[in-house]
């Protein structure tokens, strides 16, 4: 092994693989100063605050294989003892600087356009053509600078960026050609140096499978996406198992509910996690059955796929789809559209990548900065055994991991105890993905 470092060197990080994900792995060890994606080389670097957190990372996971999103990645210390802003851009390839860029775009869940490629690379210098194509790596773009110092500039500063707010990532190096040629000026290929070129008759779309783009928002730039994309981004550039993407429904049913135990703001806890909650409503004639309206189709769905089966309060949750669109207003329905404590009002592709069925781990955040693993303990054993806690520093803000003995007991912990007050802060919980403190 390398002489320790601050710096961590990460092996095997495919394109699925976002920084959160890397930042997930390594938080519990330490305060992460600086984190590189590699994306060439499907590598990055990675340098915690100190040699120590780097230390205790590396002896955990010399006896835990790290995985992320089902890829094995490896770990090791890196050479560097400092990452610095050249290491930023050692996501070269060795290639030689040329005026043309080849562009190839991953996790591409949103039609790509020529005047989508203008806008993202024109701020760095005149862009004199633009080509794209489709090819076994993907769908791929050259594009034509009048200067080499364009080029560059453009491959500095974009690569490894998103065009779209969680997906259509940018992976530039130089191309080996002279010149590009282009035919005919339509949605596939441009030169802005001769505006009068025929536009070829339409034909089929390059870029099959990517559904019809009216159904997206018209956002160009770096733009936010609509749900549907933030939801397939945020699982790796696809969607869950059993979930189409396509539901409508935006209420569900759930029954077999412990009907002395729960209430409208616990199931409120609960679904929160997966989407925005419009409304809540417990059957008066069935008590162990409620209706929980979510923001859209794609939340309703995310709710039925990760909490079908779940427990609570000693008894398995069914929850299905409702055949009520939505729950109309009335005396006995609790109203929760204009709720501060909605989740996906802000990072909606953040909190889609948490959204994962109940685990016996949770997460909490917003904890004051004085607090103790001792009043974490305390304000949580009542639901369970805490097998293990771990209080960590995030961004100069205290968090923490909570390890219980079963899914059930953290469950119960995240109904019972998120949007309390712990030492005068509210405290938010979700599941953590983590498998082991």
């Amino acid at each position: 092994m390398a002489e320790p470092s601050k710096v961590i060197h990460v092996r095997n990080v495919g394109h699925e693989i976002a920084e959160n994900d890397l930042l997930q792995l390594f938080q519990p060890f330490g305060v992460i100063a600086k984190l590189v994606m590699l994306r060439a080389k499907n590598q990055a670097l990675l340098q915690m605050q100190d040699v120590p957190s780097a230390v205790n990372a590396l002896q955990f996971y010399s006896n835990v294989q790290p995985s992320i999103r089902g890829r094995n990645v490896y770990v090791q210390f890196s050479s560097h003892q400092e990452l610095t802003i050249m290491d930023q851009s050692s996501q070269a390839r060795g290639d030689e600087p040329n005026r043309i860029l080849l562009v190839t775009i991953h996790h591409m869940l949103y039609p790509i356009t020529v005047e989508v490629l203008h806008q993202v690379f024109s701020p760095h210098g005149f862009v004199e053509k633009i080509v794209t194509f489709q090819k076994s790596a993907g769908f791929q773009a050259l594009i034509q600078y009048q200067s080499h110092q364009s080029a560059i500039s453009a491959r500095n500063s974009l690569q490894g960026r998103n065009i779209y707010d969680g997906c259509c990532q940018l992976d530039i190096q130089f191309s080996n050609l002279d010149e590009l040629q282009v035919n005919y000026n339509n949605e596939r290929s441009r030169d802005f140096t001769n505006p009068s070129l025929p536009s070829e008759q339409k034909g089929k779309s390059s870029q099959p499978g990517y559904g019809d783009p009216s159904i997206y928002p018209h956002a160009v730039g770096f733009a936010q996406l609509g749900n549907a994309a933030a939801i397939a981004a945020a699982f790796g550039g696809g969607l869950p198992p059993g979930i189409s993407g396509t539901n409508e429904r935006c209420t569900v049913l759930v029954s077999n509910l412990n009907a002395d135990r729960i209430d409208e703001d616990k199931l409120f806890n609960l679904f929160s996690i997966y989407g925005n909650i419009i409304r809540i409503k417990l059957l008066r004639n069935k008590p162990d059955h409620a209706l929980v309206q979510l923001g859209d189709g794609f939340q309703a769905e995310l709710a039925v796929h990760f909490l079908k089966g779940a427990m609570l309060f000693g008894k398995r949750l069914e929850v299905n789809f409702s055949k009520h669109p939505n729950i109309t207003t009335g005396a006995d329905t609790h109203e929760y559209s204009n709720s501060n404590l909605n989740r996906f009002n802000r990072n909606a592709a953040k909190n889609y990548r948490y959204c994962c069925s109940p685990t016996k781990m949770i997460h909490i955040s917003t904890l004051p900065p004085d607090v103790t693993e001792e009043e974490i303990v305390n304000h949580l054993e009542e639901h369970g055994t805490i097998a293990s806690t771990k209080l960590f520093e995030m961004n100069g803000k205290k968090q923490a991991l909570v390890l219980f003995e079963n899914e059930e007991q953290a469950t119960e912990a995240l109904v019972c105890k998120h949007a309390t007050s712990l030492g005068g802060s509210t405290i938010r919980i979700s599941f953590s993905q983590l498998q082991t403190i």
